[in-house]
């Protein structure tokens, strides 16, 4: 192997357009469901997607493939049918997960506030400024684990989105329109299609990300184990987790 290969660059591909410190980023790449008109510079989507690139994958495969869609002919038809099944999977999780039920009645609720940002989110899908699906080019038949080639680069990219001042939320919207979606967009068989993103400039602020404490779920030795040295930055706030399946 010639030194060339072996050489380390001068400096990261992304260095000049990185915005934010790492481990900021990782603790305030929250969910982002509402964004504004802006359109998402072609540059700063190249450098997100160069940034997907480079996530880990089984064997080195690099079995992922990313549609994109803006406001072509395809990509609007396709956009139609996602936000159908955007405000189809919502509707059964409102009634499913009894987000009008308990707290959910009253408005400052972190139940009502969530219900609230997705009946928004669904409404408005058609014209988020951009968004991904990601797809796995399979090698094999389909197994329980082979998102684990996939969702890697899909943090990958919100972590990228987050250092460029854009936000976005990860979705399962195209499976229920998948077999819509392929003739649409002529995706051929072999090939998953794994998540939907949104994508765009959000309103508001990102962050921080509030979750359970370390506490209730690192575990150190055996089963709830204590861990001690798990300790979180000081200031940390925390939250709930979401609501529970009726």
């Amino acid at each position: 192997m010639s030194d060339d290969r072996l050489r380390v660059p001068d400096e990261p591909p992304l260095g000049r357009r990185a915005g934010i410190d790492l481990l900021d980023a990782l603790g305030t790449t929250r969910a982002i469901r509402r964004f504004t008109d802006e359109p998402v510079d072609e540059a700063d989507l190249a450098t997100m997607l160069f940034a997907a690139s480079r996530a880990p994958t089984g064997s080195n495969r690099q079995p992922v493939r990313w549609l994109v869609l803006r406001d072509g002919p395809s990509a609007l038809e396709a956009r139609r049918l996602l936000g159908g099944a955007a405000r189809s999977m919502w509707s059964g999780k409102r009634s499913r997960d009894g987000y009008e039920r308990g707290s959910g009645r009253e408005p400052s609720s972190p139940k009502a506030r969530m219900a609230r940002a997705m009946e928004a989110f669904v409404d408005g899908f058609d014209t988020v400024p951009v968004v991904l699906l990601p797809a796995l080019v399979r090698y094999r038949t389909p197994t329980p684990t082979e998102g684990a080639s996939v969702y890697p680069a899909v943090q990958n990219l919100l972590l990228a989105a987050r250092g460029l001042g854009y936000g976005g939320v990860l979705t399962g919207f195209q499976g229920l329109v998948e077999d819509e979606l392929r003739g649409v967009l002529g995706v051929p068989e072999g090939v998953g299609l794994m998540a939907t993103i949104a994508l765009g400039r959000p309103q508001g602020g990102p962050g921080p990300v509030r979750r359970r404490p370390l506490g209730e779920i690192v575990f150190d030795d055996r089963w709830e184990g204590p861990a001690p040295w798990a300790v979180e930055p000081d200031g940390t706030r925390h939250t709930a987790a979401g609501p529970r399946t009726a």
